[in-house]
């Protein structure tokens, strides 16, 4: 029988408690470490796995290992280790390739500590207070005037990482915060919901007056209906897009920044079909081509683990314009994973978000800060490779592990109260 570590000390002289604490204290600071530091978040996600892995017992891994929301992440990690066997790149790709799954390992030990743990939230407020703290801080470069400084990389209001990122966690704030709304509106708590819809707001306006990239913008409209469909059904769904046409509008008159970048991506379309040109909107679409072509040439299994790169470099041979640029990325999620482990992988991939949005299927302000997570990752690997990507990949790792432990713990309670019942 696997000994349950409530019942053995964790380290000679160590309280077990205490230790637990730090545990969840490290996570904290992975989630306020996320919006703004990768140096920071590297270094706490290892002190967190090394403090964590004294507390693992077998009984538990299995447990976690037994649900499709942690062994599919592990079996996608799987995957893409055997398929180095068939790449035909160097060992070194093959490795770098695989780089990109090690973070889903760890979804099942978050969810593990974290079902144990009754400290979830306090990751959860760690991460928002320090993207609103960023939101301060990016309306501040946006507003005042005479600064020398407005934002890195010439992009006003924009203090670190990117506006990519930026616009991802602000979306998802916005969108927890609407939730948050609803719920205190349904309790009457007129107060609550004034305050969180002004920080939503807030948030929002950001998105669409200071910074936004065309992934927030696909992710926005989809967090939107799936908030209608997750409250009202189909009558929410209709709302949501007629709310989304009124915004739309009103964004398109109001906001002189969008409109420019809307018109932008527009022209270098129009430059793209007319000649090949190599801007931004034309290689997004460039990449997605050849990416299509790549997967019919190995649609089952695909060209092995880490053989993006080679397939790209193969396919800019004599072109020129936007054909002739290799890329390391082809910018969509299923595509990285397809053009490695062809449709079968994709399909893993695809099982492993259907599990995750099944886990926070339920009622509750919580299991949606998890549905929003996973939404919002679905949405914005249309344009990027989200899970491969340092912020967006840890940011899906820990808000999938530490809310959905806290919705398991939440059912394992119940189970407890129903079986006590009996």
């Amino acid at each position: 029988m696997a000994l349950s570590m409530s019942s053995i000390s964790i380290l000679p002289g160590v309280d077990r408690a205490r230790w637990m604490l730090v545990i969840d204290w490290l996570a904290v600071g992975v989630a306020a470490s996320l919006p703004w530091s990768t140096s920071a978040t590297s270094i706490l996600i290892v002190l967190w796995l090394v403090a964590l892995v004294p507390t693992l017992d077998v009984e538990s891994l299995r447990r976690e290992l037994s649900i499709p929301a942690g062994f599919l992440p592990v079996a996608l990690w799987l995957f893409a280790a055997i398929g180095m066997l068939w790449a035909d790149v160097s060992w070194s790709e093959r490795f770098g390739g695989l780089n990109g799954f090690h973070r889903l390992l760890l979804i099942p030990l978050v969810l593990l500590h974290f079902r144990r743990s009754a400290h979830g939230l306090w990751v959860v407020y760690g991460f928002f207070y320090a993207t609103l703290a960023l939101l301060v801080v990016s309306w501040g470069l946006a507003l005042i005037p005479g600064l020398p400084w407005r934002g890195i990389r010439n992009q006003i209001g924009v203090p670190v990482k990117d506006y990519v990122y930026q616009g991802m966690e602000f979306a998802l704030c916005a969108f927890v915060l609407l939730g948050y709304a609803y719920a205190s509106c349904r309790a009457r708590r007129w107060r609550w919901t004034a305050g969180f819809a002004v920080l939503a707001l807030l948030f929002l306006a950001d998105i669409f007056f200071v910074a936004a990239g065309r992934t927030t913008l696909i992710a926005v409209p989809v967090l939107l209906l799936a908030l209608g469909w997750r409250e009202f059904g189909w009558k929410g769904v209709a709302g949501a897009v007629a709310l989304g046409g009124v915004l739309a509008v009103a964004v398109w008159f109001g906001s002189s920044y969008m409109r420019a970048k809307l018109t932008t991506s527009f022209h270098d379309w129009q430059a793209y079909q007319v000649s090949d040109a190599p801007n931004s909107t034309g290689l997004h679409l460039e990449f997605l081509r050849k990416s299509l072509v790549f997967i019919k040439a190995a649609p089952i299994i695909g060209h092995g683990t880490g053989s993006i790169p080679e397939q790209f470099r193969n396919a800019a041979v004599g072109q020129s314009g936007a054909a002739a640029v290799a890329s390391v990325n082809p910018h969509n999620q299923i595509f990285a994973v397809a053009i490695q482990l062809g449709l079968i992988g994709a399909a893993v991939l695809v099982a492993m978000w259907i599990a995750h949005l099944l886990l926070f299927a339920g009622p509750g302000v919580i299991p949606w800060i998890g549905m929003a997570v996973v939404v919002q990752n679905i949405a914005s690997s249309t344009f990027n490779s989200h899970l491969f990507d340092f912020t967006s990949g840890w940011l899906y790792v820990f808000g999938v592990g530490v809310v959905g432990g806290m919705v398991l713990r939440e059912r394992d309670s119940a189970l407890g109260n129903s079986a006590a019942a009996i």
